[in-house]
């Protein structure tokens, strides 16, 4: 498979230098809308609606799509995937093609998201749940973990299709290929193979350090404010 690098693009601002006020602050700063989770999910719904059809026509999907309010700015934090995986130089051509599309809504009289916004997009971890035929059919050759009939099972995905999925599962003395509806299957979760670990990116692997949740950028720093976020369910 394709090697996924979760990586975020560089932040992209309708406004990178607001003025600032004689006393350095923003204009803004001293009191901006907190919106509630039902404009945040209307905001969510516009975005999807702009760039679910940039994404489709390039060939890519759209796997996750949050609305997160911090401060008086908006993140849009997007996921993208492509049977053949998504590559940093193709991350940058959608960044730049969802950020025009944004643009030209705006430029024709529509509000797509209010006030400033950073938009940030990346490829899907291997942390993310198998819970489309898509995912499972980008997921063969790996070793998955998924809930059936009640119990766990683990095995080496080898087949996928928009009906169920084929897994080798590892008995004591024999290797037996075991077939699933995928009607019948949770979420799968893709396992980290540490004989394998050429197979998955650095950043991956930080999907899996809980303590490295919260975005770097000193941009998105606003004391006292909280943050809400709505997400793609």
């Amino acid at each position: 498979m394709a090697q996924r690098n979760r990586r975020d693009t560089p932040p992209r601002s309708r406004d990178p230098h607001p003025p600032r006020g004689t006393d350095g602050k923003h204009p803004a700063d001293s009191g901006f809308e907190r919106r509630s989770p039902a404009q945040l999910a209307a905001v969510r719904e516009r975005v999807q609606d702009i760039i679910e059809p940039v994404l489709a026509g390039a060939g890519y999907d759209l796997e996750d799509l949050a609305i997160r309010q911090t401060g008086r700015r908006h993140q849009l934090r997007i996921a993208v995937d492509g049977d053949g995986g998504v590559s940093l130089d193709v991350i940058a051509d959608l960044s730049r093609a969802i950020a025009d599309a944004l643009d030209a809504a705006e430029a024709s009289g529509q509000e797509v998201v209010p006030g400033e916004y950073q938009l940030e997009v990346s490829s899907p971890g291997v942390d993310r749940p198998l819970t489309q035929p898509r995912h499972w059919r980008r997921a063969v050759g790996r070793l998955v973990s998924v809930k059936v009939h009640g119990g766990m099972v683990t095995g080496r995905l080898t087949a996928a299709d928009a009906t169920g999925v084929t897994l080798e599962i590892a008995e004591k003395k024999a290797v037996r290929a075991q077939s699933y509806p995928l009607a019948e299957l949770g979420p799968g979760h893709v396992q980290i193979e540490f004989n394998r670990l050429d197979d998955v990116s650095d950043d991956d692997l930080v999907a899996f350090d809980d303590t490295d949740t919260e975005p770097h950028d000193g941009d998105f720093e606003d004391e006292g404010a909280d943050d809400e976020d709505v997400e793609e369910q």
